[in-house]
């Protein structure tokens, strides 16, 4: 590996992570697509800036992207708040609006300069080892390294600092307001970190992977935890996972590094959506099938409960009668003796003790629906759950 590799899968993660952060918090606060808006947005931030200073890499582009993206916000939060459209439709009519401003300003007034719309969007890691920041003839490395290196210390000073604020004001704007911080302030400080972070990226490797840097890894991290802390480590640990091996499939395909990673993201939150322990779609399937299973568990022991009619008792009543398939009829069965809530003698299906205690419970849930019943009855009779 020599250090151009090294160097672009260090830009990566870093990326990754000074992305995670602000984009945890953005999904939970349900605020995702915000996020693509800004990375468009702040196009004319990065011209108008270019116009003024005539220098690629002078802070002040920034500074106007960062203003730009939160400009993106108000505009977006106004609309929002006439009444007359939801945000995702407000958000679709701000970001195209500036950024086709942005691509009008550079088609008109920056035709032979190096800012180029494609290059914005998509990006390229592959050329950012060759942009150097060199001192007094002392060569630093890429300047896209120390410039994302900047903009994560100060992302995670400002998370240390504010945590307990941005927890609070991301779950309860109320309490927060209750005790004594703003939650607009705290709501904008989080725009402008996204905006700074984007445009911070720009350059290295462009608007769309920014975004799914930004999205993917925390809506992964989502799946697997409620847990704020463990959240932000799980969102930064599958940014940096897909930077690298995004990298390494880039070079082993001779393909784009962005979309490479892009592509890995896409692939690690799949295999999450469909297997996290408890959101994935196998456990939920497998959860809806227990509770169906429950269901007819309990229509069962309460049609015994409530006839003592040998017919009515009888195995082959639970086909003939209440029109069960035979595998379901067998699976009811199976789970009734393996819990110990029928004895089954020459055909004929009895309650046991511990079958009629349960259903006696469950007669006395369904006339007072009290939930903390229904739990004493899950923790007492339902052990197939575990």
């Amino acid at each position: 590996m020599n250090s151009a590799q090294i160097e672009i899968q260090l830009i990566a993660s870093l990326v990754a992570i000074a992305c995670a952060i602000p984009g945890t918090f953005l999904v939970l606060r349900k605020m995702a697509m915000i996020s693509d808006a800004i990375s468009h947005s702040i196009l004319p931030g990065i011209v108008i800036g270019f116009f003024i200073t005539h220098d690629l890499n002078s802070p002040l582009l920034i500074l106007l992207a960062a203003l730009t993206g939160i400009i993106t916000v108000v505009l977006v939060e106004y609309i929002q708040k006439t009444g007359l459209v939801k945000e995702d439709t407000a958000i679709g009519l701000v970001f195209p609006a500036l950024f086709s401003i942005g691509v009008i300003l550079i088609a008109k007034n920056a035709n032979d300069v190096h800012l180029d719309v494609d290059a914005v969007l998509l990006g390229e890691l592959a050329f950012a080892p060759f942009d150097r920041l060199i001192i007094s003839g002392t060569d630093f490395g890429p300047k896209s390294l120390w410039i994302i290196s900047s903009i994560l210390i100060i992302t995670v000073v400002l998370l240390i600092t504010f945590f307990k604020e941005l927890k609070v004001s991301t779950f309860d704007k109320g309490l927060a307001a209750s005790l004594g911080f703003s939650p607009a302030i705290m709501h904008y400080g989080l725009m402008s970190v996204s905006s700074v972070t984007t445009v911070g990226a720009f350059d290295a490797v462009g608007a769309i992977l920014v975004v799914a840097l930004m999205i993917a890894p925390a809506a992964t991290a989502y799946l697997l935890t409620t847990d704020l802390k463990k959240m932000l480590l799980m969102a930064i640990g599958f940014g940096v996972l897909s930077a690298i091996s995004g990298y390494w499939f880039a070079h082993w395909l001779d393909a784009s590094i962005a979309g490479s990673i892009t592509t890995m993201l896409g692939l690690i939150f799949l295999l999450v959506y469909l297997f996290a322990p408890s959101k994935g779609v196998i456990a939920v399937m497998y959860r809806e099938k227990q509770q169906r299973t429950e269901v007819s568990l309990l229509t069962f022991l309460l049609h015994l409960k409530n006839h003592n009619e040998e017919r009515e008792r009888h195995v082959n009543h639970l086909q003939e009668h209440i029109n069960w398939q035979k595998v379901r009829a067998k699976s009811v069965l199976d789970l009734a003796l393996k819990n110990n809530m029928i004895e089954i003698d020459n055909n004929l299906v009895s309650l046991t003790k511990k079958g009629d205690a349960f259903t006696s419970k469950a007669i006395d849930y369904i006339i007072t629906n009290e939930d903390a019943q229904i739990e004493d009855m899950k923790d007492d009779f339902f052990l197939f759950r575990g």
